[in-house]
């Protein structure tokens, strides 16, 4: 149960179920009956509207999530109904969904503006279950928190054995020189033992996703290390810096290990030099584009 539920809702010595109805929920159903605990108006139970309300959500079913908001909202549940919507947008939403600040906000208005049962704030459960059903759903994060315990499980156990085990976290044993080893940079112990500072992290651990930076970010990144009065960066790193990483192998690292020591020395192959600083023609954003 989710926290709101925790407050209302505890199982006796016997096991039964012992409720405790808010005031704003007690009074008559639709049929002029006294409501029972956890009755809604309609003549529901307040957790199979709860329930109904999420399992709409997940199918984008706008209508009767709309109903289930309105019903819990109407019949003072209000606090039960906020509570799942926020729980619905990490549990089936996708990630980075902006309704959750939607959702949030209509949530703001109802309880804290107006009423959250009266007109008002029956619209702003409405909105906030219909922008819901209106989003990307999905169980990405509660299918991958099942799947990485279950793999937590396998791994002890297979290390109490030991063995190897049949089913590992994505990272593998996260050592350096391995797939991951731009994490290792001078923010790691291991990365500031390496001596990997500033270079480093500028030519592996900031590179960004396949998209790549956009050309006035690419444009600031190149004259920033230019300017750099610590580290003198050759042509190759500022290239590498600022180019996005292999979309089938976002963990592909370039060859050099990028530490703090001064680059190798390209040798003299008859071509110009780049820098500016060397062969003296051109101008800093010349060279940063």
């Amino acid at each position: 149960m989710a926290d709101g539920d925790d407050r209302q809702a505890t199982f006796g010595s016997d096991g039964s179920l012992e409720t405790e109805t808010t005031p704003d929920a007690t009074g008559e159903n639709d049929y002029g009956e006294e409501k029972g605990p956890n009755e809604t108006d309609g003549g529901y139970s307040r957790y199979v509207v709860s329930s109904l309300l999420q399992k709409a959500v997940r199918r984008s079913d706008e209508e009767v999530a709309a109903w289930a908001a309105w019903e819990l909202a109407r019949s003072g549940y209000a606090w039960n109904l906020w509570d799942r919507l926020n729980l619905y947008v990490v549990e089936d939403l996708r990630a980075g969904d902006e309704v959750a600040l939607l959702i949030e906000r209509y949530e703001e208005l109802a309880t804290e503006r107006w009423e959250p049962d009266a007109w008002k704030g029956r619209l702003c459960a409405i909105h906030a279950a219909l922008a819901a059903a209106r989003a990307r759903s999905t169980r990405e994060a509660s299918n991958a928190d099942a799947y990485f315990s279950a793999v937590a499980e396998i791994r002890a156990e297979a290390r109490e054995r030991g063995e190897e085990p049949a089913h590992d976290f994505p990272v593998g044993d996260l050592e350096p020189d391995g797939r991951f080893d731009a994490v290792f940079d001078g923010h790691t112990g291991e990365g500031s033992k390496r001596g990997r500072g500033t270079r480093f992290f500028k030519t592996h651990g900031a590179r960004v996703g396949p998209e790549g930076e956009d050309e006035q970010s690419a444009r600031w990144q190149r004259l920033a290390m230019l300017l750099d009065e610590d580290v003198e960066y050759d042509a190759a790193e500022l290239d590498r810096a600022v180019e996005p990483v292999d979309s089938e192998d976002p963990w592909e690292s370039p060859e050099s290990t990028g530490d703090d020591s001064e680059p190798d020395d390209p040798g003299d192959d008859g071509a110009e030099d780049d820098d500016p600083e060397v062969d003296g023609t051109g101008s800093l954003t010349d060279f940063a584009e």
